[in-house]
């Protein structure tokens, strides 16, 4: 029990990154040490004091605080049974997933389809024309539920009967962009949606990068579609070489920009896709 409250105090904690609150919780797991003062951790990871934003964090924290702040948000920790076992082995994995919808879907076999959002009508007839087939073959789809190529993904995956995993950057109550509405309710119910940030977390931008490290982690493979020079989509793909998972690009007009970042991937030891069999080759057994 001491555990999971110091792994949450730790998840709830601001100001401080996930590199240091891993270390924190080595080192507490190591002692078997139920709390640390903010002295005691401070002077634990080398620094003179942290920001005052963690300081007044930290201590404002206590037991009674914290299960007020989890109490109706549904979440699983890294020593829980539940947590994926391939997100584990990225090099500093969330230390709880918070979450919406059917968590069960996390012990699926996972794949990842990302790209553009401002997606081209090549590009999403790509998504509708491979998602189908890959949903057939029993994997989930894992996106980031952002417009364009990634919630065509997750649209194509529900449409074909199949099921899919929306990562996010926000809390789980934070519909982010506010054109995915229809499709995060949805996908609440039926599907799941989860975040390493609690509930009333707002969108910032670096964020997104810590977000793109989980669908990455999560999947078996990823499939970039659209992504130009300097792409989002080309951080995730980066996660997922350094992974070891397997990566995927699908080639587009070699004129318009679109698909320059994919096109780099391929030169770079993506295998180049063309049909849906291509990727499914590839994935390992289950």
């Amino acid at each position: 029990m001491w555990e999971e409250q110091f792994l949450m105090k730790l998840v709830l904690c601001k100001g401080m990154g996930i590199e240091k609150k891993w270390a924190l919780w080595k080192y507490v797991r190591m002692h078997q040490l139920k709390d640390l003062t903010y002295s005691e951790m401070t002077k634990l990871l080398g620094y003179d004091r942290f920001s005052e934003v963690v300081r007044v964090s930290w201590q404002s924290l206590t037991a009674e605080k914290l299960a007020k702040e989890l109490t109706g948000q549904k979440f699983i920790t890294i020593d829980s049974p539940l947590y994926p076992e391939y997100l584990k082995e990225i090099a500093y994995p969330p230390l709880a997933l918070f979450y919406e919808g059917r968590k069960e879907l996390l012990q699926k076999k996972l794949v990842a389809f990302v790209g553009a959002r401002e997606a081209t009508a090549y590009g999403r007839r790509v998504i509708r024309d491979f998602v189908p087939e890959i949903v057939r073959a029993n994997f989930v789809i894992v996106s980031g539920l952002a417009k364009g190529i990634d919630s065509c993904a997750h649209q194509a995956a529900v449409e074909s009967g199949g099921f899919t995993i929306g990562v996010l950057g926000t809390g789980v109550d934070i519909c982010y962009p506010a054109q995915s509405r229809d499709l995060y309710e949805r996908m609440k119910k039926e599907q799941l949606i989860i975040s390493e940030y609690p509930r009333g977390t707002t969108p910032q931008k670096y964020h997104f990068p810590m977000r793109n490290r989980i669908i990455a982690g999560l999947s078996l493979g990823l499939c970039v579609v659209e992504a130009k020079a300097r792409s989002g989509s080309l951080i995730t793909a980066q996660q997922a070489l350094e992974d070891g998972r397997e990566v995927f690009a699908i080639p587009g007009d070699v004129l318009n920009g679109h698909s320059s970042g994919c096109h780099s991937l391929i030169q770079d030891g993506a295998k180049c896709v063309y049909t849906k069999q291509d990727i499914l080759d590839e994935l390992p057994d289950f």
